[in-house]
């Protein structure tokens, strides 16, 4: 998906950014950038994060990069931040979200005279590049910012380093958040909140859903209002989120716990029938403890993720490759699994890949029974609004997969309504089928309603069109 962090002091700000930036280096995994305003000009650095941590990669900028203001940002997929030259002046611009209109958007401004893109090592288009393009159309950056957000097809959050200033965007849905750090020496902007903890911020203000501001070090000044509606993607709490950090005033940890808690509630297994609770490192392990504590059976911790030299960002692109590194850094603890009754809770189930794997790796090791308890439901459709999965197609999804399986690949949408419906005839016959090809002991999802009472906000400011299909 993408993370950024923003800084604007009276001093130097390289330090804060380098650290607020590599905060979010479980975001992504390809590419990051940094680049900052000082007396110099305007400075830059990318680099490729594939197989080396943010800190190791960018260490030696920290000597060259100096300035008061700056962006920096960790991507999946484009380098960035970019410089751009426009009427507008020149400035740094960096985005989080998904443009699901970009090939007819960049035929629209390429049939315009002058304009051209640079493509990628990929074949692709930039899209923060892209984003750029829409803003320049508009005679200031603020009329720009709010083109590109009502042309574009899905979600973008932004930033906008200037000489004079950051502009700070958030989605107009606010899928994505957008947080403010303050201290004595000026504010910071993140999309983690815990990213500027330790680096002195407290605590500011979230900016609301299509919220624009301009932040400097002396102050952030509102220059549109937030909207009413707001659909924050749910699965940051669910998975996607850092455990330390919160959205809308909840908590990551605290959610996963709720929700555990909820899972339990609801599945009513004992200390009977399972020896113990466990969590799939690490997005699973806070609801293994919510429903540990909820059903009065033993959390216990039966493998350990190795992290030293494979931190979370280091995933090869081929997926047949992410599932051997993702398997590999799993290490077993066999006097916790050997002839134990093990519930396993993940954060989801996506294709079902590594989960099977995991599942087959316990039995060898020593399992009696693996019950396992996803978080969240059943994933029906393809995110339309963030690139948390890598699935190009919705035929991916283990529960598609399945439907097609019983009703054929062309679907209507009221058929997979109805397998959504955890109450319905269907969703039970797609539970035993994905149970059968996955070889659990048992299966039971968690209920949507469950899932959003855990968050506690409002349910129609949570967007939960990956389960249920609602935009």
């Amino acid at each position: 998906m993408g993370g950024f962090f923003a800084s604007a002091l009276k001093e130097d700000c390289v330090f804060d950014l380098f650290f607020g930036t590599d905060y979010h280096s479980h975001l992504g995994t390809r590419r990051a950038g940094m680049a900052v305003y000082g007396k110099d000009g305007f400075n830059r650095a990318i680099h490729k994060i594939e197989n080396s941590p943010f800190r190791t990669k960018f260490e030696k900028d920290l000597a060259d990069m100096k300035g008061n203001m700056g962006i920096g940002a960790i991507s999946d997929f484009e380098p960035q931040p970019l410089i751009v030259r426009s009427h507008h002046g020149t400035y740094a611009i960096t985005t989080v979200g998904r443009i699901n209109n970009l090939d007819s958007l960049v035929e629209r401004v390429l049939s315009r005279p002058g304009n051209q893109y640079q493509e990628m090592s990929t074949g692709d288009i930039n899209p923060t590049e892209l984003v750029a393009s829409l803003i320049n159309e508009k005679d200031n950056i603020v009329e720009g910012i709010q083109y590109a957000q009502e042309t574009i097809d899905g979600s973008v959050t932004m930033m906008l380093l200037t000489p004079k200033g950051i502009y700070l965007a958030r989605d107009k849905m606010g899928r994505t958040p957008l947080v403010l750090g303050k201290k004595e020496e000026g504010f910071c902007a993140s999309f983690e909140a815990f990213a500027y903890l330790n680096l002195g911020y407290e605590d500011y203000k979230e900016l609301g859903p299509g919220e624009i501001c301009v932040m400097t070090p002396e102050s952030v000044t509102t220059l549109v209002k937030p909207g009413d509606k707001m659909k924050i993607c749910t699965f940051l709490w669910v998975y996607y989120g850092y455990p330390a950090s919160s959205y809308e005033g909840v908590s990551v940890e605290g959610m996963r716990t709720r929700c555990g808690g909820l899972l339990a509630k609801r599945d009513g297994m004992t200390k009977n029938e399972i020896d113990a609770v466990a969590g799939v490192p690490d997005s699973g392990t806070a609801h293994a403890v919510g429903y540990a504590n909820e059903a009065g059976v033993p959390f216990s911790r039966p493998f350990i993720k190795y992290t030293p030299t494979w931190p979370r960002s280091f995933m090869p692109t081929i997926q047949s490759k992410r599932d051997l590194i993702a398997r590999m850094k799993l290490i077993p603890v066999h006097e916790l699994i050997d002839h134990k009754r093990l519930l396993l809770i993940d954060d989801s189930i996506v294709r079902g890949t590594q989960l099977r794997e995991t599942t087959e790796f316990l039995y060898h090791s020593g399992a009696k029974e693996v019950h396992v308890r996803p978080a969240c439901p059943p994933i029906m459709f393809g995110c339309k609004y963030l690139n948390f999965s890598r699935s190009t197609s919705e035929m991916e999804l283990i529960a598609r997969r399945v439907i097609a399986q019983e009703e054929g690949d062309n679907v209507e949408r009221s058929v997979l309504t109805d397998y959504a419906n955890p109450d319905s005839d269907r969703y039970h016959k797609m539970l035993d089928e994905i149970n059968r090809r996955m070889g659990f002991t048992s299966l039971r999802f968690n209920r949507l309603d469950d899932m959003l009472e855990a968050v506690g906000i409002d349910p129609e400011r949570l967007c939960t069109y990956c389960w249920d299909g609602r935009e």
